[in-house]
């Protein structure tokens, strides 16, 4: 008898696994990293704040939004500090610091004395060591008159009594030299708003410690025209006008908007 071929049998092909969807534990993992990522990046890196005053016109308007640089100036003198990409702070720089009275707010001005330097004005021209220096940023305003940004150190006592906060009042005549010059002592620095005559500075409250400055404004993102607060003020306002305040806000962005101011660095 012929013999029968048996029949081979034929394996089921095996389907191709599917992706299996994340579950609650991924998604929870990922937001917590996206979280950690966002704090360390505006608690070490960058950080966004928002000029309220005049004080630094025509370099920052009322209402520019502005990135601050937090990793830029030299450290606190660790061991790790001379591998990072840190600078010292320079001379005629704009930088963000806290403010060393009324609570410690943001204030963001012009560096005008290291450590170290000698600064006088004179006829509204800053001396620094007893040099002119070039200022192409500042400005000042006729129609009001500050005997600070015309001369300073002041000689009047009435001027002191009137301008100035009590500590510094205190504390001034012990920098200045027998040429009638300020003095920076190690760990401090002098700054100065551009718009010299409506600028709440260090000619009436003192000089800055280093480790107040937070970083330096790196770039415009957003420019929107507002009104002008006072720039010591600390009155807020109040929170039951918030939602109201950010619909005004966001119906008339586009119109209030200066788009020519977006993006644009500061120097």
């Amino acid at each position: 008898m012929p013999e029968l071929a048996t029949q081979t049998p034929v394996a089921k092909s095996k389907s191709a696994p599917q992706p299996t969807q994340p579950g609650w534990r991924e998604s929870v993992e990922s937001l917590l990293v996206t979280i950690i990522l966002v704090l360390f990046a505006t608690c070490f890196v960058v950080e966004a704040f928002k000029i309220p005053s005049e004080s630094m016109e025509p370099t920052l308007l009322v209402g520019d939004h502005l990135l601050v640089n937090k990793f830029i100036f030299e450290g606190n003198g660790a061991w790790y500090d001379r591998f990072l990409p840190y600078r010292a702070i320079q001379r005629g720089e704009v930088i963000v610091f806290k403010f060393p009275f009324q609570n410690h707010p943001h204030y963001v001005k012009r560096v005008i004395g290291l450590p170290g330097d000698r600064i006088k004005i004179v006829n509204s021209v800053v001396f620094v060591d007893g040099k002119a220096l070039k200022e192409p940023y500042a400005i000042h305003d006729p129609s009001s008159y500050d005997p600070f940004a015309e001369n300073f150190p002041p000689t009047n006592q009435d001027y002191l009594d009137a301008a100035v906060l009590p500590q510094w009042k205190q504390e001034l005549p012990r920098y200045v030299n027998a040429k009638g010059e300020l003095v920076v002592p190690p760990g401090e620095y002098f700054v100065m708003g551009d718009n010299r005559d409506h600028s709440w500075d260090s000619r009436y409250w003192g000089f800055v410690p280093r480790d107040a400055i937070m970083g330096r404004p790196v770039i415009i993102y957003w420019s929107l025209r507002e009104p002008a607060q006072d720039e010591f003020s600390t009155s807020t306002q109040p929170s039951g006008n918030w939602f109201f305040s950010a619909l005004d806000t966001l119906i008339h962005a586009p119109f209030e908007t200066r788009w020519g101011r977006t993006f644009k660095e500061v120097h």
